[in-house]
């Protein structure tokens, strides 16, 4: 059931039910279309804040206005559509790329009150509601779902474009994408298997469940270790194809990637998916690894707190984004590829299993201070193992390049 465990639906579903429902849609995609572009002003000033230049200031405070006039200029450009083109997929892919970062949103708690077992209830209209569209009992896998299904959008564009220099972009992206899912889904593994908030002790894969467990202070950020959370957010920057893993976009070989035949209102799309996307993502780390709305209750109602502590987790996670867009230089594709299947799947991979070497041990009454130093000696020896295959591999390669010349 798509919308799961939401206490609104628990009973009879009447009109006023439903009125909530569409009044929490309407509200969820404003929101997302004014954080879009909220994101994009945020980020051009920031950067031009770190390179000591002003950045937007004319349209409207502060420039603030200057995403709606850039948003209305594109929306005169003339649609282009080339002869050898798929028409229809031609037109269908740049909405791939956005609506699964809209229903991605629908599923995060974007408020509630968290303290004192309420569990992120709000009390409205004689309804009890959580603060977020959707929370279905497999949230988190809808949410890896939408995440690959934002890969087709991208080979479909090139693909559909009847050009080369797309296609080889799409095929770049998504060969990025598909590669770092796999370390992005070991973490999130790891987070649910700590997020148990039960008798049972079981995890949970909705995201109000997640962010119950952690609350007030028991974040998955530290509870986890730290690792997944490094890991989740170099192979979300990577998926995101945001600096320093922008390589889709390399002008000085695929020209504009996937999207270099797009113009007009199309192109928009693809712009401001790019920036739903990283607002989407980190909203997801912040669900995930730092406790959501959840925190602190000091005056007024408990739900109004937890929008604040959103707001301000999902602002030094953005900032982070934009922070490292400015300050780490683009790296070559080898190193991309090298860091997403040598270093972030097998480190991904070997602290999910000592985490689970914990967790049985805990259940089993073994000392942690005796499993933990076991797992790790386990772990560094599996990585030298890694690392003697890579060296043999290279060694290899080496030796046929010199036979062959």
């Amino acid at each position: 059931m798509i919308f799961g465990s939401d206490p609104l639906l628990g009973g009879h579903v009447g009109l006023v039910v439903v009125l909530i429902v569409v009044v929490k849609a309407a509200i969820t995609l404003g929101i997302c279309l004014i954080a879009t572009m909220l994101m994009i002003w945020f980020e051009r000033k920031i950067i031009s804040d770190l390179q000591n230049r002003i950045g937007p200031n004319r349209a409207g405070p502060w420039g603030i206005l200057q995403t709606l006039a850039d948003g209305l200029k594109v929306l005169l450009k003339e649609d282009l559509i080339p002869d050898k083109s798929d028409r229809l997929v031609f037109r269908l892919a740049p909405i791939l790329t956005m609506v699964p970062a809209f229903i991605t949103f629908g599923l995060i708690p974007l408020g509630g009150d968290f303290s004192h077992d309420n569990g992120g209830k709000v009390h409205m209209f004689g309804h009890d509601t959580f603060l977020q569209l959707a929370n279905p009992d497999a949230g988190v896998l809808v949410i890896l779902a939408m995440s690959s299904i934002a890969v087709y959008g991208v080979m479909l564009a090139g693909w559909s474009s009847g050009s080369k220099y797309p296609l080889l972009g799409s095929v770049r992206a998504s060969a990025q994408m598909v590669s770092y899912e796999a370390a992005l889904g070991l973490s999130v593994l790891a987070v649910v298997l700590v997020s148990g908030n039960g008798p049972s002790g079981l995890g949970t894969l909705t995201t109000n469940g997640i962010v119950n467990a952690q609350a007030p202070w028991g974040w998955n950020l530290w509870v986890t270790g730290l690792i997944p959370f490094m890991i989740f957010s170099v192979a979300a920057t990577a998926e995101l194809n945001r600096p320093p893993f922008d390589l889709v976009e390399a002008e000085q070989e695929l020209v504009g990637s996937f999207q270099t035949e797009y113009s007009g209102f199309r192109f928009a799309i693809f712009y401001l998916a790019e920036f739903l996307n990283a607002v989407t993502m980190a909203a997801i780390i912040v669900t995930l690894f730092l406790g959501g709305p959840a925190g602190p209750r000091i005056l007024g109602p408990g739900w109004l707190w937890g929008f604040v502590w959103f707001f301000l987790k999902l602002v030094a996670i953005l900032y982070v984004f934009v922070w490292t867009r400015a300050s780490v230089p683009r790296v070559r594709y080898d190193q991309l590829m090298d860091l997403g299947w040598k270093v972030l799947i097998p480190l991904s991979l070997g602290w999910m299993l000592l985490l689970v070497a914990i967790r049985v041990g805990a259940d089993a009454g073994w000392h942690w201070y005796a499993t933990v130093p076991v797992g790790a000696a386990v772990m560094a020896a599996c990585y030298g193992l890694l690392q003697l295959a890579v060296r043999a591999a290279r060694r290899n390669r080496e030796l046929e390049g010199a036979v062959i010349d």
